[in-house]
């Protein structure tokens, strides 16, 4: 043949080829991994959960369908509403306390200070320590006969005249729970605040103090707006994960005294699997669901308006 005629030509790709060229497919395969994932240890035990609580399963025992009972039971048990009651206090007091402190100290960190690297790397002990460590060393703080609070108060400074039952009464446990959840969450507050904090242009500060902005103009108009976006995604964070404790509290008081330090995470735990009343155990996890919906939804619009994060109003 000769060379000036010769074409060349391309054997067309198979089916097999195609489908792997295609990109829908790629993407399933891709996924195909992650949804397995979330199938198995999310959406089965979510589901499992929900339908246990229209039961009157306990362990050893499959149960029934009774469909509201275990929920119109709960509206009549006391400690079930004192519970809810307490975990809304509870994630309120903290998450407040929380956000203002680590703020302040994201503002602060986001100054120059001397050696703020490992001021830096000091504030996450407190959320790298495993949970259950930090509530034993809690737990040993506000020993009623060894604390270390105690000793201080009345035996350094004398400005009491008896040790503090920080646990054996049920406003000292709420309070001391509130302060050792805190602790605990200070170091994800601050460090993404501060993250936050770095990503606006410090031309915009020194525009602001040209115009002779005060130092809570300049946080008011520059940095609130600006932070809010961060804001709204640590405050949804930091609330479901204060809602949703368990391990602190129930290492710490195990509910008491008398079921005045329960949450709606612990006291489930308390009726399914030590009550052996799984049915009813799971109907207290459900009832946590809308107020987790909640507040995912208003983080979900909060982040949508978009002209009230740059401070201004929504049409």
């Amino acid at each position: 043949m000769d060379a000036s005629t010769w074409v060349a030509t391309r054997t067309p790709p198979t089916r097999l080829a195609r489908v792997f060229d295609s990109k829908p497919f790629l993407v399933f395969v891709c996924l195909l991994p992650a949804v397995g994932l979330l199938l198995v240890f999310l959406t089965y035990p979510l589901g499992l959960g929900i339908w246990l609580a229209f039961t009157d399963a306990e362990i050893g025992r499959s149960g029934h369908w009774i469909g509201l009972e275990n929920f119109q039971s709960l509206l009549d048990d006391r400690i079930f509403i004192n519970t809810v009651w307490n975990t809304i206090f509870y994630t309120a007091a903290a998450t407040v306390a929380k956000f203002a402190l680590g703020l302040w100290l994201a503002l602060l960190l986001n100054q120059y200070i001397p050696f703020k690297s490992l001021i830096r790397a000091l504030i996450l002990l407190p959320f790298i320590i495993p949970t259950v460590l930090s509530a034993i060393a809690f737990w040993w703080i506000y020993d009623p006969q060894f604390s270390v609070l105690s000793y201080v108060l009345v035996d350094v400074l004398h400005w009491r005249s008896g040790y503090i039952d920080f646990l054996g009464t049920p406003w000292h446990a709420r309070w001391s729970l509130i302060a050792a959840n805190v602790w605990r969450g200070i170091p994800f507050v601050a460090i993404s605040l501060l993250a936050g904090l770095q990503t606006i242009s410090p031309s915009l500060y020194e525009a602001a103090l040209l115009d002779g902005a005060s130092p809570w103009q300049r946080f008011r108009f520059v940095t609130s707006p600006l932070l809010m976006p961060i804001l709204a995604v640590v405050l949804t964070f930091s609330v479901l994960f204060t809602f949703t404790d368990f391990q602190l509290v129930y290492a710490i008081t195990r509910g008491g005294p008398i079921n005045s330090t329960h949450l709606m995470a612990t006291l489930a735990f308390q009726r399914g699997i030590p009550g052996a009343a799984l049915g009813e155990g799971a109907a207290i996890a459900v009832s946590m669901i809308p107020f987790l919906i909640f507040a995912t939804l208003f983080s979900y619009y909060a982040l949508a308006r978009r002209k009230w994060q740059q401070g201004g109003h929504d049409e």
